[in-house]
């Protein structure tokens, strides 16, 4: 039986100021507990029915710090999702500082106040399907630690680093580096058409505005993805998160075929 206590703490885990005092954050749901504990992750407290505790082996709870045995409305009381279901668990944040050096040689997604927590979760996501290990984020972007991300990633938060960073500043020192900025934009080459590259930053805008004019300048490379529908009304553009997908896989597609 949990305390109220404890009850009370993991509830507050949901507001992101409290994640950043603690260092914690939370993970939700059968298959994304069993994928940390499989990646050897280490977990503050594991949270869950005991018939899902019972399917665990000693080696998968090795990094487990405490566990804590719940009733299904002890889960529901404590849980963020509208049908909890078996477990869920704390995790300690890991420090993440961004190595530009490191990520200028190879290709990386850049985020401009993308602000929808589905959207970032679907942008992890696409990134760890593409083999894209890296996702540079704007200061004012989503928090990555925001229960909706983390559900959305499925999983394939564990794969992708996302670190928060000036992109003035991260697209100034590509621009001195030569290092292409790869610009999505409702006007600019078919991302079909262009011959892309194996490194540079693939930048996306916000959901409603787009990237920001202060970064336009720093663009290098304008890309869009073109549209064949012919309909009238009802769409005028794609999700950021459709959009990601499809440009990861145009990049990576073409980088099969550059020879190294």
């Amino acid at each position: 039986m949990i305390s109220k206590n404890k009850a009370k703490f993991i509830i507050s885990l949901q507001k992101k100021k409290v994640r950043d005092e603690e260092n914690l954050f939370i993970i939700e749901g059968d298959k994304i507990v069993r994928e940390f504990l499989g990646a050897g992750m280490a977990v503050k407290i594991l949270i869950a029915k005991q018939e899902f505790l019972s399917t665990l082996s000693g080696e998968a709870t090795r990094f487990v710090q405490e566990i804590e045995v719940v009733s299904d409305a002890e889960l529901r009381q404590i849980s963020s999702l509208k049908t909890p279901h078996n477990a869920l668990a704390v995790i300690p944040v890991a420090e993440q500082i961004l190595d530009t050096e490191k990520v200028f040689n190879e290709l990386f997604a850049v985020l401009d106040s993308v602000q929808d927590p589905g959207n970032l979760g679907t942008i992890i996501r696409a990134a760890a399907w593409f083999g894209i290990k890296n996702i540079v984020c704007s200061l004012d972007c989503v928090d990555v630690y925001n229960p909706k991300v983390i559900q959305a990633t499925m999983g394939a938060v564990l794969n992708v680093n996302v670190y928060y960073y000036d992109l003035k500043k991260l697209v100034i020192q590509a621009n001195e580096k030569n290092i292409p900025v790869f610009g999505t934009l409702l006007e600019g080459e078919s991302v079909y058409t262009h011959p892309l590259g194996k490194k540079g930053i693939i930048l996306l805008g916000n959901e409603s505005k787009g990237i920001s004019e202060e970064l336009i300048p720093y663009i290098t490379e304008k890309i869009m993805i073109p549209r064949f529908g012919k309909a009238k009304s009802g769409i005028d553009s794609l999700n950021v998160g459709m959009a990601a997908s499809v440009v990861f896989s145009e990049f990576l597609r073409k980088s099969c075929l550059i020879p190294d």
